[in-house]
């Protein structure tokens, strides 16, 4: 019982650093460019990964749900800035990301 209360645990918990790196040095191209868009936009599509997973266990968590909107928002945002000022980069963005279609 104890492994799998452990992995709830850890499925439930926010990103970690290890995992914060990895996506800023495949993304932003060094782990300390964290300002980078391509990071943000990158850490932001994992972390609403996490959270569309956790509001498909716990359908009526509205406050998580508005949160996700919100990052939703945050991320179009980003996305449009990006294309604005940098249409290549965007272009191999979303493709390995897989955002759109």
């Amino acid at each position: 019982m104890f492994q799998s209360d452990e992995l709830k645990k850890n499925k439930k918990m926010p990103l970690t650093k290890e995992k914060k790196v990895t996506i800023f040095t495949e993304f932003a191209g060094n782990q300390t460019n964290t300002g980078s868009i391509e990071g943000q936009i990158a850490l932001i599509t994992a972390r609403m990964g996490q959270i569309s997973d956790h509001l498909q266990q716990n359908k009526k968590d509205f406050s998580t749900q508005r949160g996700l909107l919100q990052l939703v928002s945050k991320r179009k945002r980003l996305l449009s800035y990006m294309q604005k000022h940098n249409l290549t980069g965007y272009r191999q963005l979303i493709e390995k990301l897989g955002i759109r279609k």
